[in-house]
Order: C-alpha cells, then structure tokens, then sequence
C-alpha cells in the first residue's frame, strides 16, 4: 500500500506510531511501510519531533519508593533462585562454560526486561495522574504552543548510502525557513563544515546553506528555493563552505527525496 497516496491515513498513523499508541500488527505494518517509503519515514519524523515538545509542559515524576523496594527484590530473587539452581547441579552434570555463561546471560536479560516493564509501568501510572491534573493555564499553554507549530510544507529525510536517515529537513513557508534536525550521530570535525545543496532537475546544484554543528539548526530561504526541487543533499566541506556556483567540492554524505506534503 501507497500511504503517499492517502495523506489524512498517513498523518493518522504517523501520529499514532509516534505517540506508542499503534500497536500489535498495524504498528508492524508501519513500520515495513517506512523502511520502504521515504514519505512515510518523513511523516513519523516530524509527528516525533511535534510530540517530544510536549514533554516539556510536565513537572518531573518521580517513581515512587514501592517501585525501586520491588526492582530490588525481584533481582534478590533472580539471584537467590540461579544460586540454588547452580548447587544443585553435580559437577560433572554441569553445562560448559560457554553455554552456562551463555544461559545466565539470557536469563539476566529476560530479568532486566521484566524490571524495566514494572518501572516503565509504574512510571507511565505516574505520569498518566500528571497529565490528568494538569491545570487549565498548562492546557491552554499548550494549545497555543499547537497553535504556533510551524506549518510544514516540505519535508525531506536525508541519509546516507546505507540509508540509515541522518537529518530531517523541513520547509516553513509562515516563517521563510528551513529547520533541520540531525537525527543520526554524525559529527563533523572542527576543521570542517556541513553544506545543504538544492538538487533541481536541470542545472547544477545550488546552496541552500552552511549547517553548523547544532542539533537543531534555522536557514533562511524562500518556497522558490524548494520549489520543484526532487532532492536534497548534504556535503563535506571546508570550513565555512564553499561558494554556490563551484558546488560540492567535498563527499557528498546525505541525500534524500524532496516531498511536498498535501496535508
């Protein structure tokens, strides 16, 4: 299925899949649906990016004491229970040591698993009772906040030739700007710099900007810098970039599809 082609649906389910609210198959027929549509990569990005703001509006929460008393006894009890199995076994009935270390290691694992779904269910308790005692000043603070969200026009999802997304490139034609958010763990060195190239179907590439080293980063630029553009792309440069008409000098590390949204 084409999601690009029912943008209300995607937007539904880009939501829903960012918030934890999509589960079960449809969580994993989403998620088989971005690995192969860069659209659909976009529109979970930006919803991720919209919804991490809200934390932002919520007091800290502290787990509360019977929490952490029953983390420490189920892993009392985890050990308590792998002592008494391990002296009960003869010597020479024992499992090598690759394989014991091996299985003691899973059931660790399947320990911690099991105690950071108690904390992360006590937790979201917790905050569930936050959100459901916020004041009417935090909710209308927060409407305005959704209010005010830049709207989004184009969106592109740039990544590198193993197509592991790296930055996420939005246009805001209220404010005149292109917002890029890195998503990956690229850093360039001191000595060098990042540079936004518009890939446009006839013609060289031009120069939307020089990125610094900032997780979220604002250029100025117009709807006829992105109009009709299909790509994007990201380059290696020196620092402080090179001129738009020489065009990348460096390696070109990120590039990605253009998209308008119709949402």
């Amino acid at each position: 299925m084409n999601l690009s082609r029912h943008p209300e649906l995607l937007d539904r389910l880009a939501a829903s899949y960012s918030l934890g609210t999509l589960r079960g198959g449809a969580r994993r027929r989403f998620e088989s649906l971005a690995r192969d549509q860069a659209p659909v990569r976009a529109a979970a990005l930006v919803w991720q990016s919209r919804w991490s703001g809200l934390t932002e509006l919520q007091e800290l929460a502290q787990p509360s004491s019977h929490v952490w008393t029953r983390i420490h006894n189920l892993v009392e009890a985890e050990k308590s229970a792998q002592a008494m199995q391990a002296a009960h076994i003869p010597a020479d009935r024992k499992p090598s040591g690759s394989w014991w270390h091996s299985l003691l290691v899973w059931r660790g694992a399947a320990a911690a698993g099991a105690l950071a779904t108690v904390a992360a269910v006590a937790i979201g308790v917790q905050v569930h009772g936050a959100l459901k005692s916020t004041s009417g000043q935090q909710i209308a603070t927060l409407q305005q906040q959704l209010q005010a969200t830049p709207q989004i026009q184009y969106v592109a999802v740039l990544a590198d030739d193993k197509a592991a997304a790296s930055m996420l490139v939005t246009f805001d034609p209220k404010n005149n700007q292109l917002v890029l958010q890195r998503v990956g763990g690229f850093q360039e060195g001191a000595d060098k710099s990042l540079q936004l190239w518009a890939l446009p179907p006839a013609g060289g590439p031009r120069s939307l900007g020089v990125l610094g080293q900032e997780k979220l980063l604002k250029l100025v630029a117009g709807e006829a810098d992105v109009r009709q553009v299909p790509a994007l792309a990201i380059s290696l440069e020196p620092k402080g970039g090179v001129p738009s008409a020489t065009g990348p000098t460096g390696p070109v590390l990120f590039k990605g599809e253009l998209i308008q949204r119709t949402l």
